[in-house]
């Protein structure tokens, strides 16, 4: 929970807003259409960069599910890590923080590879983590979202008790 506490701490970090589907859909589409960019590009970096993309909206169509905003991405995936781990493996979230840095590599730096077999995992899962992240906001109930949101807030209630 180390990473949740930082998180909470930062300003562009985990923060609670209303619940919204309508968001939650406009991620979805943000994320099929970087899906869509994949498909139609052949640029290596701008591949790696819509896979993670793709994979990152429909994610963070689940936090706005929720009603969690956060604008940093690790922050998002230490959300994933520990709050959503109903729904996604150690394996899954490895992936995912792994296509960050992939992402970052290949955005950031003009000297840093990405190994072919990480590149053509991204572009093949990335779909997939679309359909899976649909899925489970079909899944995500109000009893749920409120179990997670409960969740959330007691990490907050420490963060402020650690504060006083």
């Amino acid at each position: 929970m180390g990473k949740i506490m930082w998180c909470l701490s930062k300003k562009e970090g985990l923060s609670f807003v209303e619940p919204n589907q309508n968001l939650a859909n406009a991620y979805l589409l943000k994320s099929e259409q970087a899906l869509e960019s994949l498909r139609i590009n052949t640029i290596k970096d701008w591949r790696i960069a819509t896979a993670y993309y793709t994979m990152y909206f429909a994610v963070y169509s689940l936090l706005m599910k929720i009603g969690v905003k956060c604008e940093i991405h690790s922050c998002t995936l230490a959300f994933a890590k520990e709050f959503l781990s109903a729904y996604f493996t150690k394996e899954e979230i490895k992936f995912f923080e792994d296509a960050l840095q992939a992402r970052t590599d290949t955005q950031y730096y003009v000297n840093r590879e990405v190994p072919d077999e990480q590149y053509a995992a991204m572009v093949k899962r990335a779909p997939e983590v679309l359909v899976k992240c649909k899925s489970i906001i079909l899944k995500l109930n109000e009893k749920k979202v409120r179990e997670i949101r409960d969740a959330l807030g007691k990490e907050v209630e420490k963060k402020k008790l650690m504060l006083s």
